[in-house]
Order: C-alpha cells, then sequence, then structure tokens
C-alpha cells in the first residue's frame, strides 16, 4: 500500500562492477545520503577490474556501508519503504551480493523489493539535482562498459536508439591510456594530459560518418591511435591524447543532437563515468541549439552509485512496480 501524505523513503544499493554504494532518498529527489567506496585503488595494478576481487570487496563493505548510510540519513530499518538494488547489467558476483542484501532487508522488513536496471539509473541522476523529471528526454550513456543511446519514455520504457558496436568508449580510454603507461582509470589522465596540449592538432579523422547511422564504434580508433604511436615514436603524447579525445568525443555529440532533432526531442540527458568529462561538456553547449536542454549530473553522480538506484526505483514505487524475491542478476540487458 503507497502511503499519500508521508514522504517515502528508500534504500538503495549498487554494487555493479567495482564501486560499492548504499543511499537513502527520500521522494525520490532528496538525498539525505550517499555513502559510496570505489575500488579504484584494489584494481589499479591490473589496469581494469578483476571480477573475483570486486566482488570480495562487496562482500566485505556492503553492510558497514548500509549502517552508515542510515545514520547519516538519522533514520533506522524500520523507517524504511522499500528497498532497492541493481541486478542488471553488470559482474555477476558483484551484482549478487547488492541483490541479496536487499533480499534480505525486503524479507525481514516485509518492505517492496525493487530490482533496478543500472543503465536507466544512470539517466535519472541528474532529477536528484534539482532538475524537473519529464519524458520523453533523449539518454546518452557513457562509460567504461556502455555506450548507448535511448530515448526514455517513461519509468522502464527505453528504446535503443544505438550502441557500440565494439568498445565502450570509457573502455577505449581506458586502452589507449594502459597502452601509454599513463595510469587507471584512463578517462581523468587523458582529460588533464590533453589540455596541455599545444598545436591541438587532429591526427585522426571523424568516425562512423555514414548518414542513417546510429552505431558507436571505438576499435578502430584505438587502433589508429597506437598505430600513429608506432610510426611517430617521438610525437608529443599531449597532443596523441588530444586529437584522440576530441575524435572519441565528437562522435557522441554528433549522434546525440543528430537522433535528438530527428526525433523532435529537446531535453538530452548524458550520464555515466565519461560524463564528468570537462570538454565532453564543452562540445555539448558549443553544438547546442535553440531551446535544447543539456541535463547532466554533477561529477559525483556521474559515477557509479546507489541514489540513483534509489531514486529511480522510487518511480516504480508509485506505480506499483515491484520485484519478487526469486528476481535474479544479469550480465547483460536485452535489447
Amino acid at each position: 500500500m503507497i502511503k499519500n501524505a508521508e514522504p517515502l523513503i528508500g534504500l538503495g544499493l549498487e554494487s555493479s562492477c567495482d564501486e560499492t554504494s548504499a543511499s537513502i532518498v527520500k521522494n525520490g529527489s532528496i538525498i539525505l545520503s550517499n555513502r559510496i567506496f570505489s575500488q579504484i585503488e584494489l584494481h589499479r595494478e591490473f589496469s581494469g577490474v578483476v571480477p573475483e576481487i570486486a566482488s570480495r570487496s562487496h562482500l566485505e563493505t556492503i553492510n558497514t556501508l548500509i549502517d552508515s548510510a542510515l545514520e547519516e540519513a538519522g533514520i533506522e530499518f524500520s523507517n524504511l519503504d522499500y528497498v532497492a538494488a541493481t541486478n542488471r547489467p553488470g559482474l555477476i558476483g558483484s551484482l549478487m551480493i547488492g541483490l541479496q542484501s536487499a533480499k534480505t532487508i525486503s524479507f525481514t522488513l516485509g518492505i517492496p523489493l525493487i530490482a533496478v536496471n543500472h543503465l536507466e539509473a544512470h539517466l535519472y541522476a541528474p532529477f536528484l539535482e534539482g532538475e524537473n523529471l519529464q519524458y520523453p528526454f533523449m539518454g546518452l550513456l557513457i562509460s567504461g562498459g556502455n555506450t548507448a543511446l535511448y530515448r526514455v519514455n517513461g519509468p522502464g520504457e527505453m528504446e535503443l536508439i544505438g550502441k557500440t558496436a565494439d568498445d565502450a568508449v570509457g573502455e577505449a580510454f581506458d586502452k589507449i591510456s594502459k597502452y601509454l603507461g599513463l595510469g587507471y582509470p584512463g578517462g581523468p589522465v587523458i582529460e588533464e594530459l590533453a589540455r596541455k596540449a599545444v598545436e591541438k592538432k587532429n591526427f585522426f579523422p571523424r568516425l562512423m560518418t555514414d548518414p542513417g547511422d546510429n552505431r558507436f564504434s571505438y576499435s578502430g580508433l584505438k587502433t589508429a591511435v597506437i598505430n600513429h604511436i608506432k610510426n611517430n615514436p617521438e610525437a608529443d603524447t599531449a597532443e596523441i591524447v588530444y586529437s584522440f579525445q576530441e575524435s572519441a568525443l565528437e562522435l557522441l555529440v554528433r549522434r546525440l543532437f543528430s537522433s535528438a532533432r530527428e526525433l523532435g526531442i529537446k531535453r538530452l540527458v548524458v550520464a555515466g563515468g565519461v560524463a564528468a568529462n570537462g570538454r565532453l561538456r564543452e562540445l555539448l553547449n558549443e553544438n547546442r541549439r535553440g531551446d535544447e536542454k543539456i541535463i547532466i549530473p554533477s561529477p559525483l553522480l556521474c559515477t557509479d552509485n546507489a541514489a540513483m538506484i534509489c531514486g529511480i526505483a522510487y518511480q516504480y514505487y508509485i506505480n506499483n512496480k515491484f520485484s519478487p524475491l526469486n528476481s535474479d542478476v544479469h550480465s547483460r540487458i536485452k535489447n
């Protein structure tokens, strides 16, 4: 039974990859706490996420994060109206930790369980920061594991417009950074180094220029960068990563605006880890026309976090869309 007058309080859990997070959100829009434990240092020496290390870390930290989220929010378990957790897509072992914890809380307290699509949650993130939720909107989801463009028509109503044919954009940043020995994760270090480029030449051509094509592709660009480095061993690294970043981001911006304009949609949401890139935000503003509105979460909410899980779950709660206790985890989503 949905309460009408009192505020709705939810607990969200996120454990899809290498961040463990627990958050308390009121009425799907007010963050009371958002505790995040990043595993970057655990995976840095491997230049990528090791699934076994990730799942073990989730198991070791999630209960402590739940307790601290409740304490920071000033509430107890008895104050919760629902519990939500990511169940797709992601690393199976990692997803199981969060979802199983949520199932236990749901069963023990007798409150609804809501299993959440991680990608949809990312696109909800800016609506936790004062933006007015209105459907439909175009949603560009860009991260280390995903590059996809959606028309979002409502809670659970995501129409895929285009996705990557190979590497995700964040994955390409990580691979180029690893090849150059710049460190992990690749996005922040490449962005910082690209700012130091002086000549700012474009060595690499525009990607996928065929009209009407909504796909993304980054494997070819990755190969072109590596070949350029091999053929030009004395080349300035800052100039190389500048050109790489310009080419990678240009495709994102072009696909987003062309699809939105074709569909007549003026509200454009950009989310996921790569959305924190400052140069991307500049390009989006440079290409915006008229009354088009670009909506991007703050850098903290671009990363994986439980507040976005709890926020989108509120939309499911008020529409009586709950999940059974036998809900399972999935490494991918069907599109």
